[in-house]
């Protein structure tokens, strides 16, 4: 329990302001008279040409994020360079902006300035644990939503060729990309989607781009996002769960080469095919460029092998079938000239005996016709009685005193009619 500070003030003995700061310094330094260790974030910070350097520290709440306590904060330029050097030998990465500390600081108060903290030491380890336990945050936030694995799981067009990239326009890593590729025997179709990588503004940027590509996903076969190597600060950018969240959900798969060879981020961790750098995301495509197109070769001399042996077994088909044919074509032909032959005799059969049945037919008409015949008629004691035009008459159309020819079987008589009577 401090001891609350007492001080007897009347209107005719007042205190001036200077007095009043001054009271609250030597308070201060009175109390805060040894240097203590303090944890904070950086929200701003700033080197002047002078070489000290200026930095804003925060604390952010649990809730929204927002700063629950705030002070500035100075390391002066005779510690600054050992301090600044100590921390990006230790972490890889330079003091900035969004970089959690662990400080040594003496607590001081300026009558114009107000309060503030000098910095004299810092514990670059602490940033390190820092890091990583938002690493692991990350890790076991994507774990529990139950979207870690994927957009591992998305399956890999066939080729793979048409490639959206989400890097800054000017990196050294995208034209290193850009240069692999081009040595590559494919056609590879390239498209950049510009974005930060680096600064404040870099996630929404990332994001942004990703989400320009979702709209045309129909377009593209895969994703590569790519990073040069930076500092780990830099880098931290994807370790954010925000980015994170939206490769691992991404419906086309993504290739992420991000940062130097012993760089591994959350990114990595969940995108399709995590490769060191940006040159070996192009060197993966391009073998898997090459895996594809040795596939389909294989498919096409399978297809081929498959065309030819088809063809032989259905020549050899047709030709077992050729022969099936012609013995079954002698086959019938026999049998339809042995119904030939049966029917040709059954004709000859039918005529013979309808000839014969028309010759008895004939036979028996030429007897009646026969039987018909004036000489045989004439034989049975008939005679033939013509008048001298030779025509037959009978006593309706002969006249007594006419003259007749009489015809028997063996001559004829001419006589003269001398009476006639009728019935």
């Amino acid at each position: 329990m401090i001891d609350p500070l007492r001080i007897t003030t009347t209107p005719s003995q007042s205190l001036t302001l200077l007095d009043l700061q001054r009271m609250v310094r030597a308070t201060l330094e009175s109390r805060f008279d040894e240097a203590i260790w303090l944890r904070a974030e950086i929200s701003e910070l700033k080197v002047n040409r002078s070489g000290h350097c200026y930095l804003n520290l925060v604390e952010k709440g649990s809730g929204s994020g927002a700063p629950c306590a705030e002070a500035r904060a100075v390391i002066w330029r005779s510690v600054y360079a050992n301090i600044a050097a100590k921390f990006e030998s230790a972490t890889g990465q330079r003091l900035s902006s969004g970089i959690s500390v662990l400080v040594r600081v003496i607590v001081t108060y300026h009558e114009v300035y107000g309060f503030s903290l000098q910095i004299i030491d810092l514990d670059a380890g602490y940033t390190l644990g820092e890091v990583e336990r938002r690493r692991r945050e990350t890790i076991e936030r994507l774990v529990s939503d139950g979207v870690w694995d994927m957009n591992r799981e998305v399956e890999l067009p066939t080729p793979t060729l048409r490639i959206a990239i989400v890097s800054s326009a000017t990196a050294a890593g995208y034209r290193d990309f850009c240069q692999e590729i081009a040595r590559s025997p494919y056609n590879f179709q390239l498209t950049l989607f510009e974005s930060l990588m680096q600064g404040d503004a870099a996630e929404e940027s990332v994001i942004n781009a990703l989400s320009a590509i979702a709209e045309q996903e129909e377009e593209f076969d895969a994703v590569a996002i790519i990073r040069g190597g930076g500092s780990t600060s830099d880098l931290a950018l994807f370790d954010s769960y925000t980015i994170a969240t939206y490769v691992a959900q991404f419906p086309l798969p993504i290739f992420s080469g991000i940062g130097h060879d012993k760089d591994v981020s959350v990114v990595d961790m969940v995108a399709h095919t995590m490769c060191k750098t940006p040159t070996a995301v192009a060197t993966y495509l391009v073998e898997l460029a090459d895996t594809q197109m040795a596939y389909v070769e294989e498919y096409a001399q399978r297809l081929r092998d498959g065309v030819v042996a088809r063809l032989n077994s259905e020549r050899l088909r047709l030709e077992r079938l050729s022969a099936e044919l012609g013995r079954s074509s002698m086959v019938t032909l026999s049998a339809l000239q042995h119904r030939l032959d049966m029917v040709e005799e059954g004709i000859k059969s039918d005529a013979r005996r309808l000839i014969q049945s028309q010759t008895q037919r004939l036979e028996s008409l030429r007897e009646i016709v026969e039987s018909h015949n004036p000489q045989n008629i004439l034989r049975l004691g008939f005679a033939i009685v013509r008048d001298d035009q030779g025509r037959s008459i009978d006593l309706s159309n002969i006249a007594i005193g006419e003259n007749v020819n009489i015809e028997l079987s063996d001559g004829s008589l001419r006589a003269n009619v001398t009476d006639k009577k009728i019935g």
